[in-house]
C-alpha cells in the first residue's frame, strides 16, 4: 500500500470535546492536519497547517506528541496514512474554516456514531482523546 505521511491534532476544548473537520470534496471527519513541506518536522508542518486550514496560532511548545499511528487513508483508496499525532487544548472561538475545509465540528463519544469518520481518527486518535470510553 503507497503511503501518506501527514501531522494530525487532537484538539480538545475545555469540556472534552474534539475538533474534527471535514475537506472540501470528502464526506468523512478527521482530525485537522496534513502533508508536510520540504524540510519540515511533523510538528512545524502541524502548526503550519492549523494556521492555513482553522486560523489557529501555536507555538511547537503548546503541542505534546502523542506518537505515530497508521490506518487506512480516508480519501484515498489504496493507500494508508501515517500520522504523526500531537494533543493541544484551544478555545473553541479561535478556530475556523478556511483553506480546503468544507466544515469543522466540535463532537463528543456520542456523536462518534453519527458520523462518517476516518479509520485513524476511530482507531486510534479519538480513543487518545477520550480513554475512558475506548471503543
Amino acid at each position: 500500500m503507497p503511503d501518506i505521511i501527514v501531522s494530525a491534532a487532537v484538539i480538545t476544548d475545555t469540556t472534552g470535546r474534539v475538533l474534527v473537520v471535514r475537506k472540501q470534496g470528502t464526506t468523512r471527519f478527521m482530525q485537522p492536519g496534513g502533508k508536510p513541506e520540504q524540510g519540515e518536522t511533523p510538528a512545524q508542518t502541524l502548526l503550519r497547517e492549523l494556521h492555513e486550514e482553522l486560523g489557529i496560532e501555536l507555538a511547537e511548545s503548546d503541542l505534546l506528541p502523542l506518537g505515530r499511528f497508521v490506518s487506512a487513508a480516508a480519501n484515498e483508496p489504496g493507500h494508508r496514512v501515517i500520522a504523526d499525532a500531537f494533543a493541544t487544548t484551544i478555545d473553541p472561538s479561535t478556530v475556523s474554516v478556511q483553506a480546503e475545509l468544507a466544515e469543522l465540528r466540535w463532537i463528543t463519544p456520542d456523536d462518534v456514531e453519527a458520523l462518517p469518520m476516518a479509520p485513524l481518527s476511530i482507531e486510534h486518535l479519538l480513543p487518545l482523546a477520550w480513554p475512558a470510553t475506548r471503543r
